[in-house]
Parts: C-alpha cells; structure tokens; sequence
C-alpha cells in the first residue's frame, strides 16, 4: 500500500473515532428508548452521522483538490498543468462520492424522521416526500444534483478559470446541508447563519487545501514548494476566519459561558476548541521551520508534520458531526413571533434618536466592510512605503462608502428596516444609489493592480494576473455592457418587488443576504459603467454617460409611483407576523416608501453629475496638455487635424516631387 493511502485511511480513522467518542460523549450513541414510541434502531443511528461524515469528507476533499489545481500549483498562461490536470479528475470522483454520501444521508434521516427502519421506508414516497417538503431533505437534494454537476463538469476543465469556477460552485454546495440544522433554530438565527457560513468556507478551504497538500507532498509530486507557499498564505486567512466564525456561532447558540462545561454540547465545543488551538501552533510550526527546510531542498519535516495536521483535522470534522448531532443547552427566550422572525424584539416605535443608538451586529456585512477597508489601506500604505502616489480623494471616497455600509446594515436603520417597509426602501437606496457611488470613484481595482506584484513565475497567475483576467473576460464584457448594467440594475427592482421573491428574501437570513448583497453589486456595476475610475472593457464618452443617468432615473421614480398607487401590501404575510402596533398602517408605509423611491434619485443623480463634471474637465486638462506637448515637438502645431492637413500636404507635395523626376523635368 502506498504511502498516500496509508495517510488517507489513517485520517479516515481518525474522523471516525472521534464521530464515535463524541456521539458517546454527546449521549447520542445510547439514547434512552421509551416504550410505544417509534424507533429506528441503531442502523440508522449510526448510520446518518456515519453517511454525513463521509458527505462532509467528500466535499472537502472535493474543494481541496479543486483549490490545488485552480490555485495552489503554477498554471502556463492559464492552461491548467498535468499535474493540475489529473487533481481536476479526482475532483469528479469526490464530488461524486459526495453526492452518494448525500443521497445515503437522505434515506437514512428519512428513517429517523417518521422512526422507521431502512427496510421499511424503501418505497419512493417516503423518500420523494422527504426529499422535496422537508427542508433537509432539499438541502440533501441539492447536495446530490450539484455534486453529480461537479463531477460531469470537472471531466472536461482544462483551464485555471474553469477550476476556480468549480471551487466556486463546490463551496457554495457545502453550505446548503448544514444551515437547515441547530442554526435555522437557533434564537440568534441572523448570527448563527451568518457565522457557520463563514465558518464552512474557511474550514473546507483550509482542511481540503492542506489534505490534498499533504498527499501531494506523500507522492513527491513536483512544485511542492510553491504550493505549500502559497498555501500557507491563505492559511493565515482561513485560519482567522474559522476562529472568528466559531466564536459568532457559540454566541448565537450558548445561553451563558458556563454551558462550555456544564452541558454535553459544550464540552465537545471545548474539544473543537482545544483541537482548532493545536492546528494553530501546527500551522505557526509550518511557517517558522518545516517551510525553510522544504525551500532547502528538505521537504521530510514538512511532509511528516503536514500528515499528522490532516490527521487531526480529520479527527476535529468527526467531532464537528457528533457536535452537530447534540442538541444546544436550552436557555429561555421570549415568547414572542417577532422575536422567532428577526432575532431580536420588536423595537420601540421609530425615532431619530433609535436610528442612530440601536446597533445590530451583521457578522456577514460587518466581515465584508472590515475586508474591504484593510485590503485597500494595505494596499494605499504598499504604494506609499514604496514612494508611489496615491490620490487622497479616492481613498477619502473609499472609507465614506464603507462607512455609510456600516451605518446601512449595523445601525438602527437596519433593524426598522426588517419592521417598516419605507425605512427598507431607504435602505435599499442608500446600499444600490449612493454607497456604490463612493465604493466605484474609490478605484480599488486600480489600487490592486498598482500593490500587487506580478507573479514570480512567467505565465503563471498571481492575484494581479487574476484580476487582469476577470477584466478581459468575456463574462465582464457582457456584464459592463452599458444596456446589461442598465437591465440588471433597473429590471431586478421590478422582478423584486412585483413578484414573491421579496416576501421569500425576508422570511430566510440568507435570502435577506442575497438580496442586500445584489442591491450592493448591481448599484456597483451600474456606476462603475458610469462614474468608475478603474478600467473596464466598455468606456462610454461622457456625453454617453449623461445620457445613461438621464436615462436610467426615471425608472426609479416610475417604480415609485407604481408603489404609491398599488392597493395592496408587498409582503403582507411578512408583516402581518410581526404585529408592529405603532407607527403608521402597511399600506401608509408602503404608500411612503414608494415617495422615498420617487424622490431618492435626485441625491445620486446631484452627485454623480458632479463627478461626472469633475471628469470631463480633468480629461480636457490632460488633453490640453498632450496637446501642447506634441505642439513643443519640432513640426507640430497643437492642432490635431490641422497638423493631419498638413501631413496631407507634405505627402501630395512628394509625389509631386517623384512624378517630376520621373519626367525628367
């Protein structure tokens, strides 16, 4: 057997073990069986957390030889090497265990769902109900279809951009399965969401990365040192993110600290804890020496201790099932509906005063601003360590579109906005017409291009490289056309809010993420098409772009009024559960969000027209000055079509010449 083998039955060991030792640990091994209730027996007891560890085993795995192929190994001019090439492969057949994995774990929480035996629920109702009216059950569902869609896809990649498309897809496969556990019931369910998202695209990178890392390093294959560099990189990152999501998702889920040792889920929290602080000095180990030795030619440490970290991260998934296999200690929260819908109480009726004093923690948008404010300081302090200038009024404009994020989705704006539909209305306009305004004059694509260094390796894609290829690519072609940003930004208003989707978006946390997050992108390429500073494939001339926003207004305001006219509620459903005594009646605030939507336009459409002014002016000053430079040139005149009519002259006049000396005249 060889070597790559023995190291991955040994993690396969210990990921079952510890399943074992914490579904003991957590009570759930030996459960007490009352008489005269439905029992499923020990087959299905053991055998979903069994089929839900080998799914989670396979969709890492399938993410980190995904991860090795798109990122972690050279690629020449984006063609994914043979080595690279044959991780693709094994990717497919991941991916395919892993939808196998997920369609066992559906028959067997079907058995345990109604407490019936395997044997006894093989009949396609059983299944077929379960599988598309539970929520699990669709989750698992959708586990399969998009596992067996990675895999017939990833026969045919060849390409680094391909790969990283299939990493994309595969991350956002894992997420559906565990989000329908204890999170969708925990009483924070906002925080608990947002948290084990984060928590399971970090963890995937992180232990796929390293798992398919180690064997690559087991079978001596080449270019070890470059991958385990930059994987030591992005390490850092995920290694950040796991502890920072973990620490969200206890707090969403522990009524008091003392649950940690006084409640079985607690304690095997506390075993995830110990194991997560001994990856951490394994991961400090690795870049303080195993990694120098590998650059001196000795990878024997780095490939000894790497096989020993898979091992533990293997074993700390085991405990990660048994852990989501225990239920949370329960803590009193208050009966209340508008408590089980927000997470939070009902606030008191809206002054300006609770806008600006009742803040609400949003991991997921508090991550994404605190990302997006360090990578462009890093990036401004890069520039100017190395005595390059960057201009302060992008970087002023930057930080004023983070800051007007925050106070968007963390203040108090962002709690009456899940209570009242025209504090949401306002909310929507500031993250699509106003934050992304300053976001796009910021020009961080620009910045990067500037901090970032090319790779070190010719042909190769660093992150300068990928995102000089995301800008030439044909999706990002289309996307900035100026009539596709014009239809994106305008029709998904409409599609929105005219159609269940809005109701649907406010019911579910990720929903609600979605749909914030699209208000965000679609006023970003919108913008970008019009005001951006950075390059893109599609520049319009400025009288183009004036006549894009002129354009475009209207819309919104015709959006307005089709709300301030309608007789019925959007969301009504939605609202109604609240039971908001306060405050003016659902229709009056629709009715209201709808004059906010009317009349919000002429704030974005004042300072873009600003911008817009400032541009044109700054491009005839740049002109004005080419053109006196070619003026100074000997034979210019500073006239572009005057100096082409004389060019025209000169050359009429040689010819002249020629056909006289032709003639001997």
């Amino acid at each position: 057997m060889s070597k790559a083998a023995r190291l991955a039955l040994a993690g396969a060991a210990a990921a079952v073990v510890a399943l074992v030792i914490g579904m003991i640990a957590g009570g759930r091994a030996f459960p007490r069986i009352i008489p005269g209730l439905p029992d499923s027996g020990a087959v299905v007891r053991w055998g979903l957390p069994l089929s839900k560890l080998l799914m989670d085993v396979a969709g890492v795995t399938t993410v980190g030889l995904l991860l090795m192929a798109a990122v972690l190994l050279p690629n020449d001019k984006g063609v994914l090497g043979r080595t690279a090439a044959q991780y693709v492969k094994a990717g497919s057949w991941a991916a395919l265990a892993w939808a196998g994995s997920a369609f066992v774990a559906i028959v067997f929480s079907t058995a345990e769902s109604i407490g019936r035996t395997v044997p006894q629920i093989l009949d396609r109702t059983f299944l077929t109900s379960y599988a598309t009216q539970t929520t699990q059950g669709v989750a698992l569902t959708l586990v399969v279809l998009f596992g067996v869609a990675i895999a017939l896809f990833s026969r045919g990649a060849i390409t680094a951009g391909a790969a990283a498309g299939l990493l994309l897809f595969a991350l956002a496969t894992l997420l559906p399965a565990p989000l329908t556990g204890h999170t969708s019931s925990s009483p924070n369910h906002d925080l608990a969401t947002s948290a084990v998202s984060l928590h399971l695209l970090a963890l995937a990178l992180w232990v796929g990365g390293l798992a398919v890392l180690a064997i690559h390093a087991v079978r001596k294959q080449p270019q070890l040192e470059v991958a385990a560099r930059r994987f030591s990189d992005m390490a850092v990152w995920c290694y950040a993110g796991v502890g920072l999501s973990g620490v969200f998702s206890l707090i969403a889920r522990l009524g008091a600290v003392s649950d940690l040792w006084t409640t079985q889920y607690g304690l095997l929290a506390v075993v995830k804890i110990v194991a997560f602080v001994l990856l951490g000095y394994v991961g400090y180990w690795h870049r303080q020496r195993t990694l120098a030795d590998l650059d001196k030619g000795r990878p024997r440490a780095f490939t000894r201790l790497a096989g020993g970290e898979m091992v533990l991260m293997l074993a700390t998934i085991g405990v990660a099932v048994a852990l989501s296999r225990t239920p949370p200690p329960e803590f009193s929260v208050p009966a209340d509906r508008a408590f089980e819908l927000l997470g939070f109480p009902l606030p008191a009726e809206i002054t300006l005063g609770n806008v600006f004093t009742m803040w609400w923690f949003d991991l997921f948008f508090a991550t994404v601003a605190a990302v997006l404010a360090g990578l462009y300081g890093f990036g401004v302090r890069r520039l100017r360590k190395r005595g390059d200038k960057w201009p302060w009024g992008r970087t002023a404009s930057w930080y004023v579109g983070i800051a007007l994020l925050v106070f968007a989705t963390q203040s108090g704006l962002a709690r009456y906005a899940k209570v009242m539909f025209d504090i949401h209305m306002i909310e929507h306009m500031t993250l699509s017409m106003v934050v992304p305004i300053f976001l796009v004059l910021g020009g961080p694509v620009t910045l990067a291009l500037r901090a970032l260094k090319p790779a070190t390796r010719r042909g190769d894609r660093g992150p300068r490289e990928w995102i000089t290829t995301i800008l030439h690519s044909r999706f990002t072609k289309v996307v900035t056309h100026p009539a596709v940003a014009t239809s994106i930004f305008i029709a998904s208003t409409y599609a929105l809010y005219f159609t269940p989707l809005f109701e649907s978006a406010m019911e579910e946390h990720l929903g609600h993420i979605w749909m914030t997050l699209h208000f965000l992108l679609s006023g970003c390429l919108f913008f970008w098409v019009i005001v951006g500073v950075d390059p893109a494939p599609n520049r319009l001339p400025h009288v183009g772009r004036l006549l894009m926003l002129f354009v475009t207004m209207p819309f919104h305001a015709f959006f307005g009024v089709a709300l301030m006219m309608m007789g019925t509620v959007i969301a009504s459903g939605w609202y109604e559960q609240l039971g908001r005594t306060w405050g003016a009646t659902l229709l009056q605030t629709q009715q209201d969000g709808g004059a906010i939507a009317w009349g919000f336009g002429e704030i974005p459409t004042l300072i873009v027209l600003l911008a817009i002014a400032v541009q044109w002016y700054r491009d005839d000053e740049r002109q004005a000055r080419r053109t006196d430079r070619k003026a100074d040139r000997p034979g210019g005149s500073g006239d572009s079509e005057l100096d082409s009519y004389n060019a025209y002259l000169a050359r009429l006049n040689r010819a002249d010449k020629g056909e006289r000396q032709v003639s001997g005249e």
